[in-house]
């Protein structure tokens, strides 16, 4: 009997494999590379953004985008509760979007999460203990972790660490305390570590900017460590976003005026940031997506709502380039991914 040796197979025209049903067995002296992770994270649900709330004025409003491409934001859903400047969180297949407020100012408790791959909007995931805003959200593929934040005034801001099983529903357990109670922050992740650069904390009166960046183990618990510095202090950070090595921090506010610096640091040492370039706009307080070589931002407060969204090549330094637009003007609004630097 002959070998046959063939390399690649295809349908007639040449544009695509052929399709294999039933139950098949292949006998090889060769290698096969088969493709990594389940089925609801490859083809179309890869590699997508996800854009969602706002303080005001569409505060339930879900956009979604395809990181690699660039272009205009469509349409997704709605959530069924308001939340801007909440606590984002994402797996392989969910984003979880969790507390927050809206305008006048309410506090948001509930919890919501959508299915990346497809569309329809929010679904119920659960309520937070107390409900907190203006904390940083970030996950590795099974556990959220929401990092500081503020109750509604004049509650003081907490310290508190706390996570979630993104699979699941409920409400979020104790992980420990951040080294100071603060607001404004922002954070990211590696598969290992989550960082989160924090805002400004309470003094009496006001608020006190800071360049602080923590650290925690994700699986682990514990307190947070204290990591580096950023290039420059803010009272509410910009957006964050990361593959698994680089972490990236975009824009910032302190009084009077924002910030479009980008910073960037490695996320499995530590040390201070060092400069990445400048966003199209001086901005603060949105969201970041990432697939592996790209960051993109959106929903950061220039001034007035906007619908401004910019990218970076993550690997490399350099000023942010227009992505596209969000399908309306929103700010503090937050934004996940399927394919994070958390999830390896």
């Amino acid at each position: 009997m002959s070998d046959l040796k063939i390399n690649n197979i295809t349908n007639r025209s040449g544009d695509g494999g052929p399709v294999i049903a039933g139950v098949s067995t292949v006998s090889t002296s060769a290698f096969m590379i088969m493709p990594s992770g389940d089925t609801a994270i490859r083809g179309a649900g890869s590699g997508r953004g996800i854009i969602a709330g706002s303080f005001n004025p569409s505060p339930t409003n879900i956009d979604k985008i395809e990181i690699a491409s660039t272009g205009n934001a469509t349409d997704f859903g709605l959530l069924k509760n308001e939340h801007g400047w909440s606590f984002p969180t994402a797996s392989s297949t969910r984003a979880i979007f969790s507390g927050g407020y809206s305008n006048p100012t309410a506090i948001i408790s509930g919890m919501d999460y959508v299915v990346i791959s497809s569309g329809g909007g929010g679904n119920d995931f659960g309520d937070m203990s107390t409900g907190l805003k203006q904390g940083a959200g970030f996950s590795d593929s099974t556990r959220g972790v929401f990092a500081t934040g503020a109750g509604a005034n004049p509650s003081p801001v907490t310290s508190a660490i706390s996570f979630i099983t993104m699979a699941s529903t409920g409400s979020e357990s104790n992980f420990g305390d951040a080294l100071l109670a603060r607001r404004g922050a922002k954070g990211l992740a590696s598969p290992t570590r989550g960082v989160f650069a924090q805002g400004g904390f309470l003094t009496s009166p006001g608020t006190s900017a800071t360049n602080v960046i923590e650290f925690v183990t994700i699986q682990s618990g514990g307190n947070s460590v204290e990591f580096g510095d950023r290039t420059s202090t803010h009272t509410f950070q910009g957006a964050a976003a990361s593959n698994t090595t680089r972490g990236i921090l975009a824009g910032g506010y302190t009084a009077p005026a924002n910030s479009n610096i980008i910073d960037y640091i490695t996320i499995a040492t530590t040390g201070n940031a060092q400069d990445f370039g400048d966003l199209t706009q001086a901005r603060h307080g949105g969201g970041g997506m990432t697939n592996a070589t790209r960051a993109v931002f959106a929903g950061l407060w220039n001034g007035a709502a906007n619908n401004v969204i910019d990218y970076v090549t993550i690997t490399t330094t350099g000023n942010a380039t227009d992505f596209g637009d969000a399908t309306t003007t929103i700010y503090y609004a937050d934004a996940c991914s399927d394919v994070h630097g958390g999830l390896g």
